[in-house]
């Protein structure tokens, strides 16, 4: 699966949310000037402060709402929607990493880390995966460890393996699970 939204920068000049409901618990959407720069999930590891998701409005959400509906029907593999995503030039580079593992597979830290130019960087992927700030579209569930252990997940163990075995993942219930990495 991959996204369309390109990841870069931008200011941030009006922020919205909404939440709704999924079979892995509340999603809480972010738009930032109208376009997707948040998906968290409840209880979410580095989830930012309420406060900051500016005010309730469903209005900037139409499309992402429609889409996730969709991918949790089964019937999408690929996202299309725009989207854009704030973080370190490295946290970035990772986010782009993620967008090109292809729906039902995974890939590794270390893996990633050595696409990346840097082979001995697999916890600072790790670390920049945990910060991810829209999930599922940026499937960073799809990054496990390097014996196929699920090893850390911003929205909980549970939901990466339940994302992993929904999405036909190979390593989904193959490896140990391991709070680690973030």
């Amino acid at each position: 699966m991959t996204a369309t939204g390109a990841v870069r920068t931008a200011h941030t000049a009006h922020t919205a949310h909404t939440v709704v409901d999924s079979p892995y618990g509340p999603l809480t959407l972010v738009a930032t000037d109208g376009v997707l720069s948040g998906l968290y999930m409840h209880e979410q590891r580095h989830r930012p402060p309420e406060e900051s998701f500016g005010v309730q409005d469903p209005g900037p959400f139409t499309e992402t709402v429609r889409q996730l509906a969709a991918y949790f029907d089964g019937e999408l593999t690929e996202f299309d929607v725009p989207f854009t995503l704030h973080g370190t030039p490295f946290q970035r580079q990772v986010w782009e990493q993620l967008l090109r593992i292809p729906y039902g597979e995974t890939r590794s830290y270390g893996e990633l880390a050595e696409r990346l130019g840097k082979p001995g960087a697999s916890r600072a992927v790790g670390l920049a995966n945990g910060k991810n700030p829209i999930s599922i579209i940026v499937p960073c569930h799809r990054v496990i460890g390097s014996t196929g252990s699920l090893t850390g997940y911003g929205g909980g163990l549970s939901r990466k393996q339940r994302l992993l075995t929904f999405e036909g993942a190979p390593a989904a219930g193959g490896g140990a699970v391991a709070d680690g990495l973030w």
